[in-house]
């Protein structure tokens, strides 16, 4: 991500962020991006949707830098920005659609439709008819493999809340893929 330090004809302007600042974050999405917007696709459904999401949650990043007191929460911080991302986007496309406005319903890019047949298919079919808090406990939890109590910190819900969500979407997804078999 390139931070621009002019304005067309304005000269050259003071850089907004310290190099530290811009070094760190992108590092943090080299290293961490791609994953983002997998996680965020699993929430979303379509990848530039996911990918706008995650964009986002790094400019947030970058904008609070100065405000940051534990560098070791960064990862934390940027995956609960992917998920209040994503509800965003689930609220605008439920306003559209109260609005009577045609909206496309998400759809799973060829990225990841191909990922690993028609299993893995199925699977994110099934996710993809859940209720949101429980794609969202699925996607913390099995997919970026968090903890119950990581998940219930990044959702702000008890842990008790993420185990339950977790069970009901485990047993909803097993009758869907057993329908479909």
């Amino acid at each position: 991500m390139t931070v621009p330090t002019y304005r067309a004809g304005t000269g050259p302007q003071p850089d907004p962020w310290p190099a530290t600042a811009r070094a760190a974050v992108d590092d943090l999405f080299r290293l961490h991006a791609v994953d983002l917007v997998r996680f965020a696709l699993m929430l979303v459904g379509d990848q530039s949707t996911a990918e706008d999401v995650v964009q986002d949650a790094f400019l947030g990043l970058y904008r609070a830098w100065d405000r940051i007191r534990d560098p070791d929460a960064v990862l934390g911080y940027l995956r609960t920005a992917v998920v209040n991302g994503t509800r965003s986007v689930h609220r605008s496309r439920g306003r559209a659609r109260l609005l009577r406005v045609q909206h496309d319903p998400p759809v799973w890019s060829a990225e990841a439709a191909v990922m690993d047949g028609e299993d893995r298919r199925a699977v994110l079919a099934a996710i993809a008819t859940l209720p949101r808090r429980q794609r969202e406990v699925l996607a913390l939890k099995y997919y970026l493999d968090l903890s119950e109590r990581d998940v219930a910190a990044i959702m702000r819900v008890s842990r008790g809340t993420v185990a339950a969500a977790s069970s009901r979407a485990l047993a909803a997804l097993a009758r869907r893929l057993r329908e479909d078999q």
